[in-house]
């Protein structure tokens, strides 16, 4: 049976209204809200016009321009900007809300005091764990929020196929269904770009259905190579690509008529190395779009969501005005969505943000949908809930009780010592560095030692009790400790990092037990937990709350030894099959640089 979709919050097309609106701006009915005594930014012309005010009307804006006056009635409120300035929400071009281990409303709620009226989202997590049914409720969700959530239709799951096994599968046909959802604006990120490039049937049946609806394909490009198998993966039909790190990236984007999305998330920093094709060597910035791609919770709570991408970039380099093109008008031109969102201007969504500083970018009032949804850092209305069914709450199979064996490494017959493939972490970046390391062997069994410790891939999906181990490197881990974490990218298995094979199999038990999240152990007890009962990936509470667990969760790490910079986004993706260079999935250690499972051992025949 269907699930029955919710009805958006609060949003009117402008058909609906267009006589309304007309009579506004014309001054023959009295706007719902004016604001007055600020200086409008105008991400159209890209000028700062003092003075202008705006009159809003179901939602909507009516009137833009000098005075306003003549849309003022009795029952007309006047908000006094009082030399502030008047900015679109912002919108985030690309982003994925399960990382942030909340679900859309709690999201919502922690992102609309930073400004964020406008999100689009690729649910390919959740799609991974639950199908299209759970994509399903994120949409449903979504589309109950008082600001702009689309959702863009998972287009890989798995994200390599042959190379990993999830929960789900998504096909092209579901993806044809999707594409006829109401909050449905795109495919998203087509990660399988070997896939793309060999001419896949059904990545390009899935880019064909959106493209036949008019809607927009997302693209995720992560080879370096950037000749002749880019161009093929671009001639596929993808419109943007957020995987750049550096500007021959963005480049390679622009010039093959992608728009750059440029992310900073809360451990990928890819803005301040691409953005100087727009700064320096002066390429048009309108095909350049701020994104996060993933943000924590506690970055949402600390430092900020999209204003914090926009202070980013300002700081950077980027003149101001640009830097919010790239974070309103750009996006939603990029979406199709241009004469609705994106702008203040007649007849768009009344989505608008008084703020003291161009540069610095206090979010001081922030209105969406011509209601005031947020003042000075507090968000002023409700985020719906969607009832999450027990479906969605028991995501975690493991088929067994673990134990420290399940975690050893039998060395090849007769070895002392081997040489190891060994994933290599990097700082703040999405892709690993394929490493090899001598380790000894004892009774028997490969040993983790110094900067190397290990790595398991425990299946959660079916039951099957399968644990596949490896190496890792990078993190600083020492004394006996694990983490473990059922967000797992994207596969979303259950990853198992650590130095104490007993301690690992105590975490992978403790997820069992509370269905998913993420557990440190450290000589045997555990330090922290952030429980995520949803699909193992969202947790339902309020993001402070959620942001305090991944406090301590993040200070944990730190006590087994690690330095590194928000880790534990390093951690989740350490199964992103797609992004180079070796990753773990159930099905063994994948070479992503050549699609394809590899030996573990180096001279393993």
């Amino acid at each position: 049976m269907a699930i029955p979709y919710a009805m958006e919050n609060s949003v009117t097309s402008w058909a609906d209204v267009a006589a309304q609106l007309v009579g506004v701006a014309a001054g023959r009915a009295p706007a719902d809200l004016v604001i007055r005594g600020g200086a409008l930014v105008n991400v159209q012309s890209r000028e700062i016009l003092d003075g202008w005010q705006v009159a809003i009307a179901e939602g909507r804006f009516a009137y833009v321009g000098p005075d306003a006056a003549h849309c003022i009635g009795a029952n007309t409120r006047v908000i006094e900007a009082e030399g502030r300035y008047l900015i679109p929400g912002l919108c985030d071009g690309h982003m994925h809300i399960e990382s942030g281990m909340l679900t859309p409303a709690e999201f919502a709620a922690a992102v609309i005091p930073h400004g964020t009226t406008t999100m689009f989202t690729d649910p390919h997590e959740i799609a991974n764990v639950l199908g299209l049914a759970g994509v399903r409720m994120m949409h449903d969700e979504a589309m109950m929020q008082p600001v702009n959530i689309f959702t863009q239709m998972p287009s890989c799951a798995p994200s390599a196929p042959g190379l990993e096994t999830t929960g789900f599968e998504i096909s092209a046909e579901d993806v044809a269904e999707a594409m006829g959802w109401p909050g449905i604006v795109g495919l998203g990120e087509m990660m399988n770009f070997p896939g793309v490039i060999n001419g896949d049937p059904q990545m390009l049946a899935e880019m064909a259905a959106t493209m036949h609806v008019g809607k927009t394909v997302g693209g995720h490009y992560a080879s370096p190579d950037k000749g002749v198998a880019f161009s093929a993966y671009v001639a596929g039909g993808a419109a943007d690509d957020h995987e750049g790190t550096a500007e021959a990236d963005a480049l390679a984007r622009v010039r093959n008529g992608m728009r750059s999305m440029m992310r900073l998330g809360s451990a990928w920093y890819d803005v301040e190395s691409q953005i100087t094709a727009v700064t320096e060597r002066g390429l048009d910035p309108r095909n350049f779009i701020l994104c996060t791609d993933d943000c924590m919770a506690e970055t949402l709570v600390n430092d900020g969501h999209m204003n914090r991408v926009v202070r980013h970039a300002i700081a950077c380099g980027c003149d101001p005005v640009v830097a919010l093109q790239m974070a309103t008008i750009n996006t939603a031109t990029h979406f199709g969505l241009e004469r609705d969102l994106g702008s203040i201007a007649p007849g768009r969504r009344a989505d608008v943000i008084l703020t003291s500083d161009l540069k610095t970018l206090p979010i001081e009032h922030v209105i969406a949908r011509g209601q005031t949804v947020a003042v000075d850092g507090k968000i002023a209305v409700e985020c719906p809930h969607y009832d999450w069914p027990q479906s969605a709450r028991q995501t975690v199979h493991l088929g067994k009780a673990l134990g420290a064996a399940d975690f050893d490494i039998p060395a090849p017959e007769g070895a002392n010592a081997v040489t190891a493939k060994v994933i290599g972490v990097v700082e703040n970046q999405a892709p690993t560095k394929a490493l090899r390391f001598e380790l000894p062997v004892t009774e028997g069994r490969v040993q983790a030692t110094g900067e190397v410790c290990q790595i398991a891939l425990v299946e959660r999906h079916r039951a099957t009790g399968d644990v596949t181990n490896g190496f890792v490197s990078g993190f600083g881990y020492s004394g006996e400790m694990a983490i473990a974490s059922t967000v797992a990218h994207d596969s979303h298995h259950m990853i198992v990092v650590g130095t104490s094979r007993r301690d690992m199999a105590l975490a992978a038990n403790r997820l069992g037990q509370v269905g998913g999240g993420v557990t440190v152990f450290k000589d045997g007890v555990e330090l922290a937990m952030v429980e995520l009962p949803i699909a193992g990936l969202m947790s339902d509470r309020p993001a402070a709350q959620v942001a305090a667990s991944a406090a301590k969760m993040i200070a944990a790490m730190a006590a087994c030894g690690c330095t590194l910079n928000n880790a534990f986004m390093q951690h989740s993706l350490l199964a992103l099959v797609v992004i180079p260079e070796l990753r773990i999935s159930d099905l063994g250690l994948v070479d992503v640089t050549k699609f394809e499972i590899t030996d573990l051992f180096e001279d393993t025949p």
